[in-house]
């Protein structure tokens, strides 16, 4: 009895919002949400980064299968809209979704950041297949079955295959001055035909080839399967890409042909990839099914909400890999220039550092602090503040004005 006395005194002293309710009514609880309004970044735009890792030239991330791939989602969850190339977002029979990531080939990346042209976010391209008619019949069956396969499975709107009406023979090798990979094919013309065909006949969007490429001795591939070396392909991957680029400015991006090794239980896991399948083709035509088209610079390009280079806030790099055309072209934009990240972990067979080049950029050491200063400058934040004495004090200059006496005042800080 006293302790039900007790217990009723207890309820009756405390605050009317903390008593004991019947179960008839619920006690009320204050909300706890880890909402945030979408407004409340509405006064800021959409920043934009670019990531490159140049093709062939044996980085030593992103030179082999899809292995700069876990680089390119971090970013994607740091930025609104990352734009990058086949090279760093292919790896053969895997590939990620993300929503705010452009898949754009080379070409049209170089002609992009030139201001030459614009990137046009889209839904869904309609996707053409151009096939060598090189490719034996068995391996030829094997690519149709991943086309059917993505149409099926992941819904993807592969339109039509065509056949080269003759084999493209490709070749391939290393520049000896370079060290990097490269090669042709020796029937150009027949490719452009084929793509022409699907062009007019199919109105496709985009294009994915798939070229017969010579089969390497296992030897000649200890190397690259190893996790060390250059990726001999990639080099003429690259110049069957940008030839389509460059003459239909439409999407395209290129899956080898090549009969299967024998299996092997020492492979370095980057390179694994590229052989747990029969083809290079899922991460293509995944890549393509979404990627913006190329418009020719004109008047129209805000209205139809595409992206400039003007819109760039950021590009990360490897450390020695600064002479392409797409960041030289960034690196002299006088009015609106990015802030350049080169990364020192990320080695090329290159030797095109920014020092060389007299261009100004941020060193870091690997990819980690790359995310770092890209998630600073995307706040607004000077990156060198986040580092211990990395900030001095504020510097004065000097105006002489028309009546000759000179006047110090301290330099902005914006």
């Amino acid at each position: 009895m006293a302790a039900a006395t007790a217990l009723h005194l207890y309820r009756t002293s405390l605050p009317t919002h903390n008593r004991f309710i019947t179960k008839s009514r619920p006690p009320i609880r204050p909300s706890i949400t880890c909402y945030a309004p979408h407004s409340i970044n509405k006064c800021k735009r959409d920043y934009v980064s670019v990531m490159i890792v140049p093709t062939g030239v044996g980085a030593s991330i992103g030179g082999f299968a899809g292995d700069a791939l876990p680089v390119a989602r971090a970013l994607s969850s740091v930025v609104d809209c990352l734009i990058s190339h086949p090279n760093v977002l292919n790896a053969a029979m895997l590939y990620w979704p993300m929503p705010n990531v452009m898949y754009v080939e080379g070409y049209a990346l170089d002609r992009f950041a030139q201001g030459l042209w614009a990137l046009q976010p889209v839904h869904q391209n309609k996707v053409g297949l151009v096939l060598d008619a090189g490719i034996e019949e068995y391996l030829q069956i094997r690519h149709l079955q991943v086309a059917d396969a993505s149409r099926a499975s992941l819904g993807l709107p592969v339109v039509e295959y065509v056949v080269t009406d003759t084999p493209l023979e490709v070749e391939k090798w290393v520049n000896p001055t370079t060290g990097q990979s490269t090669g042709r094919i020796k029937h150009p013309d027949s490719l452009l035909r084929a793509v022409k065909n699907l062009v007019k006949r199919s109105q496709v969007d985009a294009v994915a080839v798939v070229g017969r490429f010579p089969d390497d001795e296992v030897d000649n591939l200890d190397d690259y399967r190893q996790g060390i070396g250059i990726d001999i392909l990639a080099g003429v991957e690259a110049v069957i890409s940008h030839l389509v680029v460059k003459e239909f400015q439409i999407p395209c991006a290129h899956a080898p042909a090549l009969s299967p090794l024998p299996l092997t239980s020492s492979l370095c896991p980057k390179s694994a990839a590229e052989e747990i399948g029969y083809t290079f083709l899922p991460c293509v035509l995944a890549g393509l099914s979404n990627a913006p088209r190329y418009l020719v610079k004109n008047p129209e390009f805000s209205e139809k909400g595409c992206i400039l280079a003007s819109d760039v806030d950021s590009i990360i790099l490897p450390i020695d890999a600064c002479a392409g055309d797409a960041t030289l072209a960034f690196a002299r934009n006088k009015k609106n220039k990015p802030l350049i990240i080169c990364v020192e972990e990320n080695e090329t067979v290159l030797n095109d550092t920014a020092d060389k080049l007299g261009i100004k950029v941020v060193k870091v050491s690997n990819y980690w602090e790359a995310i770092g200063v890209i998630a600073a400058h995307k706040a607004g934040i000077d990156p060198n503040s986040l580092r211990r004495n990395r900030i001095d004090n504020i510097r004065c200059s000097s105006i002489v004005p028309a009546n000759g006496f000179a006047v110090s005042r301290a330099t902005s800080i914006t």
